[in-house]
């Protein structure tokens, strides 16, 4: 069974009276453990596609099965608690809490699970160790270069231990080896077992992931 499943897929903007068609009837199947990149041009689609995938978007027509599971009309609630449970994610901007140590930022999604003060810190540690900054833990965002605060926005990604890793341009904002490094730890992540789909308009970023759906205007143009 495919882990993400999406069917005839379109999403339209309703920009005042004009409808702006941001992605039309996609068809795309991603198995657990796939690495997978999404590439395109500024405007071409690729964000929306990814915003669908992770459910911080409902399509406007068509079917998405998530592990089986049809997710393309849930209600908000419904979608939020998918959001947390399956998928971590990575932005362009590292979206970090510019008053919480490098700890704190990382153990914020589990204050949404309930979970108690020591098993958030143990939790957190651990997500930092895997990403090589367990030294840094005590550190405010701007005590930290932009490549370790994108490692710390990847062990937030990782504390609810998602199945599947979505990444927004996550080298967008860096030099090149930073960008190179925060690649290699997605690709061992992806080692590890995490499905890793990955939005880029860099193509020697694409080349370095197995699988590169190319996207323009709105639809996948090439899926190797």
């Amino acid at each position: 069974m495919a882990l993400i499943s999406l069917t005839n897929i379109s999403k339209v903007y309703q920009m005042g009276a004009v409808a702006v068609n941001a992605l039309y009837s996609i068809d795309l199947t991603i198995k657990q453990g796939e690495l997978v990149s999404i590439i395109g041009r500024s405007g071409s689609g690729k964000t929306t596609l990814l915003d669908v995938i992770g459910c911080l978007s409902s399509p406007t027509s068509g079917e998405y099965f998530l592990d089986g599971a049809s997710v393309s009309s849930l209600s908000d609630v419904d979608m939020a608690k998918i959001r947390n449970q399956s998928f971590g994610f990575i932005f362009q901007t590292f979206h970090l809490l510019p008053r919480q140590t490098a700890l704190e930022n990382v153990a914020l999604p589990l204050l949404y699970n309930g979970a108690s003060k020591e098993e958030r810190r143990a939790r957190a540690q651990e997500a930092l160790q895997q990403v090589g900054l367990s030294n840094r833990e005590h550190h405010l965002p701007r005590e930290l270069s932009g490549g370790q605060q994108q490692r710390v926005a990847i062990a937030r990604a990782l504390v609810n231990r998602p199945k599947i890793i979505l990444a927004d341009e996550p080298t967008g904002n860096l030099d090149s080896k930073s960008g190179d490094e925060i690649i290699d730890i997605l690709l061992e992540l992806n080692q590890r077992g995490h499905t890793v789909i990955l939005v880029t308009h860099d193509v020697e970023i694409a080349h370095r992931l197995t699988r590169k759906i190319m996207i323009a205007d709105g639809r996948i143009v090439q899926d190797v």
